[in-house]
């Protein structure tokens, strides 16, 4: 009968255990914090564009702010739109489009999604970059060519990082005006449909 009792008492034990192993199971998988996209990748480039659209939208990395902004930010991405909200058919717009310059590391692939390293690069080239009077004059006929009369909507971090790109494909790459123009329209993370005549559909 006391052997009886201790395998009972035994069995019980171990399943006392294995429910207790379950239930901790289930609580950790159920209620395991989410972890973010970035976390799991941090440059995005293994997602899918609505997934990563999904994410950008609602990053806050990047928002309106001068070349201070990488002081502001311990992220290693400025991600995210600084004026408006993102526009999915926009973003796949200019997501395409930038694959003809991704031969230039200097170009960010996606406007929403720039390391802080590459916009560091691109401030430098704004303040050690000069152009001669031929090559300013390609610029300032880019600056009218351009959706937003610049290189970006505002003077925040953007206008001169841009500033700074386009410098450097003038100087580099022989680019025109129109190319410039070009890149900085794929470039505007400012948000919205950005549709103006001859870009967009």
């Amino acid at each position: 009968m006391k052997e009886e009792i201790k395998i009972k008492k035994k069995t019980l034990v171990i399943f006392s255990i294995a429910t207790a192993l379950v239930l901790a199971f289930i609580v950790l998988y159920t209620f395991k914090p989410s972890v973010s996209i970035q976390e799991q990748t941090s440059d995005l480039k293994d997602l899918d564009l609505e997934t990563k659209f999904a994410y950008l939208s609602k990053a806050n990395t990047n928002f309106c702010a001068g070349v201070d902004i990488l002081q502001k930010t311990n992220a290693e991405r400025l991600q995210g739109s600084c004026c408006s909200a993102m526009d999915f058919h926009r973003y796949q717009e200019q997501i395409e489009g930038l694959k003809k310059f991704s031969n230039i590391k200097q170009i960010p692939s996606d406007p929403y999604d720039i390391p802080k390293v590459l916009a560091e690069e691109l401030l430098d080239y704004q303040k050690t970059i000069q152009l001669t009077s031929e090559q300013q004059a390609i610029y300032d006929e880019a600056v009218g060519l351009s959706m937003e009369g610049g290189t970006c909507c505002c003077k925040c971090w953007r206008w001169y990082a841009f500033e700074g790109l386009a410098k450097y494909l003038i100087i580099e790459h022989g680019f025109d005006s129109e190319q410039v123009a070009e890149v900085w329209n794929l470039e505007d993370g400012c948000g919205g449909s950005g549709h103006v005549e001859g870009i967009g559909h």
